[in-house]
């Protein structure tokens, strides 16, 4: 909007729309009628939207709205004319080498994704690039872990934020995310519509830190100590099936998720390079994100300042 765009945002009937400034159209992934009439007049397209979640009870909703939704909303968009989409994918879909930082080029396959939520997108992608080979331009960007302000929900990274601030995060598993301001994501996917490549994918990211030194930033925000014991694997695992296993009895999403901690096996490091290199994306510190999410959670009541 701050370019000129007149937006059109796509959202559900039980959609929360305090701040969104832009021209509402209600409808559902999973309903393709409601989708040609969201794209109608487009010439752009952004698909951001999915289903987020480290555990669900019926995972065939997962797939309907990542899989089934990306191919309606696709398909919606070519038939409208649209001239471009620009696909929200994960870093999840990235393969990333032992010891080493993942990129565009990394191997990697449907057995590599642990979890629904990493199969559901990593099919979604699929779909994406099947697209791309016929010929309408779609072009794919991998987001890794963004923080910041207005994380409503929260993400589940924006969860590792609050749990801290709370003081409910007394020990720490050994594993590692690549940080990435959420407002440097916005503007990668701007910069993918305007120079990326169809049928190609950009990694936006910025800051490859452990768990520790995550933590170890965010106690220098708040004024406070990180924890320091360190949670073996085994018993992490163990928390996590015993979790999850409750989780089917309750129907209430558990604490710490099998698939999060099966995920935390591998520290999920990637390099931005080719974002860097063809599109111009240049992320700021990760640093000022963390501290506004701070300040945000705070603000908005999800933690005591």
């Amino acid at each position: 909007m701050e370019r000129g765009h007149s937006v059109r945002a796509l959202v559900r009937a039980s959609s929360r729309l305090r701040e969104l400034e832009a021209e509402a159209v209600t409808g559902d992934l999973r309903d393709p009628e409601s989708l040609k009439r969201a794209v109608e007049g487009c010439g752009l397209v952004f698909h951001v939207a999915a289903d987020y979640r480290l555990w669900v009870r019926d995972k065939r909703e997962m797939y309907r709205s990542n899989v089934e939704g990306t191919r309606n909303l696709l398909e919606a968009a070519r038939a409208a004319g649209v001239e471009r989409v620009v696909y929200t994918s994960t870093v999840g879909c990235i393969g990333i080498p032992k010891g080493g930082e993942g990129t565009e080029l990394t191997p990697v396959g449907l057995g590599d994704m642990k979890g629904a939520y990493k199969r559901s997108k990593y099919l979604a992608e699929e779909a994406a690039l099947q697209f791309a080979a016929e010929g309408f331009p779609v072009v794919i960007v991998n987001p890794t872990a963004p923080v910041g302000d207005h994380d409503a929900k929260p993400t589940p990274t924006g969860k590792i934020i609050v749990d801290y601030v709370k003081g409910d995060m007394p020990a720490y598993i050994d594993t590692g995310l690549n940080l990435v301001d959420v407002r440097d994501v916005a503007e990668g996917h701007l910069l993918a519509a305007e120079r990326g490549r169809s049928g190609e994918r950009y990694i936006l990211g910025c800051q490859n830190w452990t768990l520790r030194e995550i933590l170890e930033r965010l106690a220098q925000i708040c004024g406070r100590k990180a924890p320091a014991w360190r949670i073996p694997y085994g018993v992490a695992y163990a928390a996590g099936a015993l979790s999850t296993g409750w989780a089917w009895f309750t129907g209430r999403p558990p604490r710490a998720p099998l698939d999060a901690v099966r995920m935390a096996k591998k520290r999920m490091f990637a390099s931005h390079a080719k974002a860097a290199q063809e599109l111009g994306y240049a992320p700021g510190p990760v640093e000022e994100a963390l501290a506004r999410a701070v300040g945000w959670f705070c603000a908005n009541g999800y933690v005591t300042p």
